[in-house]
């Protein structure tokens, strides 16, 4: 009878995903970001979004005023005679200024990521106003309630629209940098304002045609203010006034309640879709701040991920840029369960085929295609340079964007993304490679001139050397799932037989033939065999000492080491199963760049540095590369408790795992997609505890379950029992915000 019992228990636990009980409200409360003193920068401020729309919350610097930002990161220009990331760039909106009646002199704000609210006090010589704001999920509105104080209550908001010329024009006006000037720069209209049938309009007409509206009405009752504001943004025509006007004409008070219940219900839905908790507070914080800036930032119907998300500001990159950024905006999309915030950067480019066609110069387009370095979120930018010349020929960015595409195609097996977007496209950015290879007297095939991010050319350059061999495989690959019988097959297995070396000297990987890694560099496109392509990987004899001695190499030339080249590193080490270097290399991260609200800057505000850091951990607690699931492969020695809960790997598997004390004691795999299950694990006798799969020993630490389509298994050490998932670690102060 008690055997019956525990099978039954173990049978609940398995099918209805009782094994975890989180209590998320409580959970998501530790992990928000606090201010005890006010903001007053876009990279030290709270931030909201809905996929598109986006805002801040900040003191206006020098000004006794309360900022609330209006951003759209579908607000772009359109010139058709300046494809330029001058003529092709985000712009800027404007924002509101709550002027308050007394002299501001102390505030504090919370960021509260369960419901994706702004909360906050701020104080002032006449009174107190209490602020809450959201950007809601599932309308188009900023929505910011204000209370007063009986001295407060005559405070006032008023809406300032920014210049919309390019960023990068107006930012290099602003610092005086001349050498990102573009003297021929001719400026978009002036902003309109108007009034009528009690809302407020700002129109800002673009030379191109359309333009962007913005519309707004506060409700005022008592010391209460309600300002809710809408935007939209439209080319050719000039609609998006009708339409964020339309939004705004029917809302009533009494629809407000509704707004803020459906956007929370979308945030409360959104996070338990996967659990990750650590030992950490301060990188647990931070892994949720990410999670949080994701769903912010983008999902199906919203913009792309690129630089700045819908959180513009002033900077010298108003744009996608391909060469690094947004790929690795994305990796953290795939591992944590959210492949539906993936789906934006599918439907660019299979939705923009033409543009990317028309990258490449005209020889070439009969069967070739390219991404510039940076594109508006058409995939329109300059014509990409052909290989073997003086010019800097950047031709990997579109095969190392299609890599992603790959990740979102094998972590949800969703074969219409295989055909329909990825094997097209990659199929053309191989092809832009063939005419440049040549044949040495040995029969190896070696590639002309093209150029390293942001380094140098080369002949053999790595990061297309690389990508390239990448490319062939995978087409060979997909070719075989989809049953195509192309015409390119002999071509591409010749060059993945064929293909020469990686090019390398005493430090490990060069820049290209000739070429050595020889001056700092914040970049690592040098190194992508290793990650995130895996072609030199833990499981081939050398590669790890040849990982190790070209990263150690990288990062001790001084100067320009800045945030992705910690992230960069620590999934490189990561990779090889090297944890505590993976989190020596994340920790220099935090102690350099990350700023206090886990945005990042340079030269002006990018996003993806961050998001590769919520990677990181990632590749610290899963890895699914080369058709086996990882659990813990590159765990730091000092998180000895660790937990997650349906993390999703390639192949399509949702996979659950906790470690107590240093050692592996449970884990869960779901199978979504039936795809064969190989499983590493340092689990010490693993024993089946529930489900009917078939554990058998491949080999030390690796073992093959039979798992079909919709089934599950749980494994235990032996001896062990089925746990609860939940939070580790104790209570301690929010790590993120200004204190």
């Amino acid at each position: 009878m008690k055997k019956l019992l525990l099978l039954t228990i173990a049978i609940w636990y398995l099918t209805a995903g009782c094994y975890s009980q989180t209590d998320w409200k409580s959970f998501m409360s530790r992990q928000d970001m606090t201010w005890t003193r006010l903001p007053q920068t876009w990279y030290e401020a709270p931030f909201m979004g809905n996929g598109s729309m986006g805002s801040y919350i900040c003191k206006e610097p020098g000004k006794n005023a309360i900022r609330v930002d209006v951003g759209n990161s579908m607000v772009h220009d359109h010139r058709t005679d300046d494809a330029s990331i001058y003529g092709r760039g985000r712009l800027l909106i404007g924002y509101f200024l709550l002027h308050p009646v007394g002299e501001i002199k102390s505030g504090d704000l919370r960021l509260d990521l369960w419901n994706a609210e702004t909360t906050g006090c701020i104080r002032t010589t006449r009174g107190e106003i209490k602020l809450r704001a959201c950007v809601t999920s599932e309308s188009p509105y900023i929505l910011v309630e204000a209370e007063a104080t009986a001295g407060e209550k005559e405070f006032t908001w008023k809406f300032y629209p920014e210049n919309t010329d390019s960023p990068r024009q107006l930012n290099a006006i602003r610092k005086g940098n001349k050498n990102h000037l573009k003297k021929d720069y001719v400026s978009n209209p002036a902003p309109q304002l108007s009034a009528r049938n009690g809302l407020n309009l700002c129109w800002q007409p673009l030379l191109a045609g359309g333009g962007t509206a913005t519309a707004w009405k506060e409700i005022r009752k008592e010391n209460t203010s309600t300002l809710i504001v809408s935007n939209a943004h439209s080319f050719p025509g000039t609609e998006a006034l009708q339409k964020a006007e339309t939004a705004l004409a029917s809302l009533q008070e009494a629809d407000l309640p509704v707004l803020r219940k459906a956007h929370r219900e979308w945030w409360h839905n959104y996070y338990p879709q996967s659990f990750v908790s650590l030992p950490d507070k301060k990188m647990e914080n931070f892994y949720w701040a990410q999670m949080y800036k994701l769903a912010s930032a983008t999902r199906t119907g919203g913009g792309l991920l690129d630089n700045s998300g819908p959180w513009q500001v002033l900077t010298p990159w108003p744009n996608a840029w391909w060469n690094l950024n947004v790929q690795l905006s994305y990796w953290s999309v795939y591992p944590s369960n959210r492949l539906e915030l993936g789906m934006p950067l599918v439907d660019a480019i299979g939705n923009n085929l033409d543009n990317l066609i028309n990258n490449v110069p005209e020889p070439y387009r009969k069967d070739a295609a390219a991404l510039p370095v940076a594109t508006d979120f058409t995939l329109t930018g300059a014509t990409v340079n052909v290989p073997g010349t003086e010019k800097k020929a950047q031709v990997g960015n579109l095969t190392w964007i299609c890599h992603n595409l790959w990740l979102q195609y094998r972590f949800s097996m969703n074969e219409s993304i295989l055909r329909n977007t990825l094997y097209p496209t990659l199929r053309r950015a191989v092809n832009f490679y063939l005419p440049f290879l040549t044949e040495d007297k040995s029969g190896k095939l070696h590639l002309k001139r093209t150029y390293s991010p942001e380094y140098g050319t080369a002949e053999d350059c790595n990061y297309d050397i690389a990508l390239l061999r990448w490319g062939c495989n995978t087409l060979l690959e997909a070719s075989r799932i989809l049953s195509v019988d192309d015409e390119l097959i002999p071509r591409w297995k010749q060059v993945a037989e064929h293909l020469t070396d990686y090019p390398q000297d005493e430090n490990g990987m060069m820049i290209g033939k000739d070429v050595p890694f020889s001056r700092s560099h914040r970049h690592y496109s040098h190194l992508l065999m290793f990650y995130p392509l895996y072609l030199l990987n833990a499981e081939q004899n050398g590669s790890k000492e040849l990982m190790e001695k070209s990263v150690e190499h990288w990062h001790s030339l001084p100067g320009n080491i800045l945030g992705y080249t910690y992230t960069g590193a620590s999934s490189l080490y990561a990779a090889f199963g090297e944890g505590d270097k993976a989190l020596e290399k994340l920790n220099g991260l935090f102690a350099r760049t990350l700023r206090p609200n886990t945005m990042y800057m340079e030269s002006g505000p990018v996003i993806e540095t961050p998001l590769s850091g919520a990677q990181c951990i990632h590749d610290m607690l899963l890895q699914s590369w080369g058709g086996k699931i990882r659990v813990f492969p590159a765990v730091p020695s000092q998180w000895k408790d660790v937990q997650f809960k349906d993390l999703r790997t390639e192949g399509a598997f949702l996979v659950s795992a906790v470690r107590k004390g240093g050692k592996t004691s449970f884990i869960r795999i779901k199978s979504l997609a039936g795809e064969p299950c190989i499983l590493r694990t340092d689990m010490a006798n693993p024993v089946v505890k529930a489900g009917n799969a078939t554990l058998t020993l491949q080999k030390e630490g690796e073992y093959l379950l039979d798992l079909k389509k919709g089934e599950s298994v749980i494994l235990t050490a032996a001896g062990g029992n089925i746990p609860v998932i939940n939070p580790v670690g104790g209570e301690g102060e929010n790590y993120f915000g200004l204190k």
